[in-house]
C-alpha cells in the first residue's frame, strides 16, 4: 500500500467509530422503519409482510392527518414566535451584561436539569382548577369559581414555549456575543441613536442566530408529543400524538412507521431549505 493511500485513508480510520455508531442508532432504525412502512396491518392484528402502499396511500390522501399535520406547523409556528419576541430581549440583555455573563447563562441552564415530563406536568399545579391560579384568584374573591385554563391549545402553546425558550435564548446569545460591540459605538459616533444603531447593525448581525433558534425550536416543536398529551384536550393532539397512537396504543406498526416518515420528510425539508440558504454553521455554534 502506498503512502498516499494510507493518507487518504487516516481519516475514515480515525472517523470509522462516530461513523458507525450514527449508522447503528440512526440510518439501521430508519431503514426498519422504512421497511415497516410498506408492510401491512391484518384484520387480526398480525403484520402482513410484502411492499404494500395502503399505509402511504392512508397518510397522504386522509383529510384528517393532513388537518393534523397543518395544525401542528401552525402549533409550531405560534410557539417559534412567542420564543422570538420573548427569547431576543433575554439574549441581548445576557449578551451585554458584564460580569455576571456565566452566572446568567447557568440560571438559564437550569431548567434543563429537570426532566421535561415534569416541568410539563407542573403547569398542571399553576393551571389547573385547584392550581395556584386559581387558588388565588378564589382566594382574593376576584372569581366566585375555579376557571378552566387547561386543556387546550393556548396552554399547549405555553407548555411548548417553556420547553423551547432556552434554546431560542443560547442561539441568539451566541450570535449577539460574536457581534464586535465597538460597531454600535461607531454608530453612534456617525449620528445614529442607541435604537438606530440596534435596527441598522445589531439586528442584521444577529439574525442568523435567531434563525437558527427559531429552527430548533420549530422542529423541536413540531415533533414532541407530550406537551399536548398532557397539557391539551382531544382536539389539540399533533401529529406526533397520532405516531404515538398507532404503534403503542394500537400496535399498529406499519402505519405508524409511515405517519412518522411523513412528518420527518416535512421537517427534513424545512431543515434543508434553512442549510441551503443560511448554513448550518451557527447551529451548531448554539448546540455547542
Amino acid at each position: 500500500m502506498s503512502v498516499e493511500t494510507r493518507e487518504a485513508r487516516q481519516p475514515w480510520i480515525l472517523l470509522s467509530p462516530a461513523l458507525s455508531a450514527v449508522a447503528l442508532l440512526l440510518f439501521v432504525p430508519l431503514a426498519f422503519i422504512a421497511v415497516y412502512s410498506f408492510w401491512l396491518r391484518t384484520a387480526t392484528g398480525a403484520d402482513q409482510v410484502g411492499f404494500y402502499l395502503d399505509n402511504w396511500a392512508e397518510a397522504l390522501t386522509d383529510p384528517f392527518y393532513r388537518d393534523i399535520l397543518l395544525n401542528t406547523l401552525k402549533i409550531a409556528a405560534i410557539t417559534t414566535l412567542v420564543c422570538a419576541v420573548m427569547g431576543y430581549p433575554a439574549a441581548y440583555f445576557i449578551a451585554r451584561s458584564k460580569g455576571n455573563k456565566a452566572i446568567l447563562l447557568l440560571l438559564l441552564m437550569l431548567p434543563f436539569w429537570i426532566s421535561y415530563i415534569i416541568r410539563t406536568m407542573s403547569w398542571i399545579n399553576i393551571l389547573g382548577v385547584s392550581g395556584a391560579v386559581n387558588w388565588v384568584l378564589t382566594g382574593t374573591g376576584i372569581v366566585d369559581e375555579p376557571i378552566q385554563m387547561l386543556y387546550n391549545q393556548t396552554t399547549v402553546i405555553l407548555g411548548l414555549v417553556h420547553f423551547l425558550l432556552p434554546f431560542m435564548v443560547l442561539n441568539v446569545f451566541v450570535s449577539l456575543d460574536g457581534i464586535d460591540t465597538t460597531l454600535e459605538d461607531a454608530a453612534n459616533s456617525l449620528g445614529a441613536t442607541r435604537w438606530q444603531a440596534f435596527l441598522q447593525v445589531t439586528l442584521p448581525l444577529s439574525l442568523p442566530g435567531l434563525a437558527a433558534g427559531g429552527l430548533l425550536c420549530f422542529v423541536l416543536g413540531a415533533g414532541t408529543y407530550i406537551t399536548p398529551l398532557v397539557l391539551g384536550g382531544p382536539r389539540d393532539a399533533m401529529f406526533a400524538n397520532l405516531v404515538f397512537e398507532a404503534i403503542i396504543t394500537q400496535l399498529n406498526w406499519p402505519l405508524g412507521s409511515a405517519l412518522s416518515l411523513m412528518l420527518l420528510a416535512v421537517l427534513g425539508a424545512l431543515v434543508l431549505l434553512y442549510n441551503r440558504y443560511l448554513g448550518m454553521a451557527q447551529l451548531m455554534k448554539g448546540l455547542g
